[in-house]
């Protein structure tokens, strides 16, 4: 529940407010992440995604779901020319390493049609009415930067979060070629 206020606590008191009060909740949601300004995302560029799922529900720990969120992503990333280089699926996030393999590559159509799609599939099959928090974070890597330390770091999530002692015992994680350690 909410508590109304005049105004922000330790805000200088301006004045009346129009007659609106401020309604604050004791969880705030997150801000959605920003782009890049000036970037355009598009062309071959590497890029580090993570995905987070609403209010940080465990949606996948659901193996089935997770086959079918693949499919969508990966069905997706053929149509939009990027190549899924490794991906994870946490409980409650995805990471994923793309590539995009032509100058029309459009990383914010790939990350929105893939989001609806399994947003679909987890409505209609899975009977989850909202999938996804809003927005995604995303890492451009640098010429300079090493797609296999991208690899790793995807990988290894399961193995940070004590999930699995070794990132290949993990059954929702995959990759073209596994970097060396």
């Amino acid at each position: 529940m909410g508590r109304t206020l005049s105004r922000p606590p330790g805000a200088p008191d301006n004045g009346p407010h129009d007659g609106v009060d401020l309604v604050f909740f004791g969880r705030m949601r997150p801000r959605r992440p920003t782009r890049i300004p000036g970037f355009v995302y598009r062309g071959c560029y590497c890029y580090s995604l993570r995905f987070g799922t609403f209010d940080r529900v465990h949606h996948f720990a659901n193996g089935s779901l997770v086959a079918g969120a693949l499919l969508q992503i990966q069905r997706t990333a053929d149509e939009d020319a990027f190549a899924v280089i490794a991906y994870c699926f946490m409980p409650d996030q995805v990471h994923l390493a793309v590539e995009g393999r032509s100058p029309e590559s459009d990383l914010r159509r790939f990350v929105k049609v893939a989001k609806q799609r399994v947003a679909y599939i987890a409505r209609t099959e899975f009977h989850i009415a909202c999938v996804w928090q809003d927005g995604y974070y995303e890492r451009v890597l640098r010429t300079y930067e090493s797609m296999d330390t991208l690899i790793r770091y995807i990988l290894d999530n399961p193995v940070r979060a004590g999930l699995v002692q070794r990132a290949e015992d993990f059954p929702h994680s995959g990759t073209l070629y596994w970097p060396e350690a």
